[in-house]
């Protein structure tokens, strides 16, 4: 998974920059989620790995099979991975642009797994709470799980806090069997 990551990264910076620089971002979000939803359709997939399959048929297919949701500069950018034999990259490109993009608006998506419900100043209260925490504007999901017993599990990216009791039972017991 590195290696894709690492030949994807290149694409996503080039399509970043010249999204910015277009003022573009949220156009060339969408349309790049979209492409990588659309190559990894099994039957799309089988298209893409085939030997015999050339760039110009790859790229037609993708662009054909994403309709209207590709701008013509999106469509370019297609042609130009398919011509590198790189279109299969499309989701990490995808996930890397996300990436860039959440960093340049300052935004971070929040998942919140609690055991109760969670009214809406309380949500107000807490997403107040990570923004200034974590310097962000912050996306947050909320959900209920009663097996956390109570309390709350929270997902920042790479940042989790384990708030829940289920989670502090599960570390005494840890604790008490080392």
């Amino acid at each position: 998974m590195a290696e894709l990551s690492t030949l994807a990264r290149p694409y996503a910076r080039a399509a970043f920059e010249h999204a910015v620089a277009a003022d573009h971002l949220q156009e060339w979000s969408d349309s790049l989620r979209t492409a990588a939803t659309v190559v990894v359709q099994p039957p799309v997939v089988g298209l893409l790995s085939s030997p015999s399959t050339t760039g110009a048929e790859q790229s037609a297919a993708v662009v054909d099979l994403c309709g209207d949701t590709l701008g013509a500069e999106l469509q370019n950018f297609v042609v130009i991975l398919s011509e590198n034999r790189r279109i299969q990259l499309l989701p990490q490109i995808a996930q890397q642009f996300e990436s860039m993009k959440a960093n340049h608006e300052k935004a971070i998506d929040v998942e919140v797994v609690s055991a109760q419900e969670l009214d809406a100043e309380q949500q107000r209260q807490l997403s107040e709470a990570l923004g200034k925490k974590l310097e962000r504007n912050i996306n947050m999901q909320v959900r209920l799980d009663k097996s956390l017993i109570g309390g709350a599990v929270i997902r920042a990216g790479d940042t989790v806090i384990d708030g829940s009791i289920r989670g502090r039972l599960t570390k005494l017991a840890e604790s008490l069997n080392s």
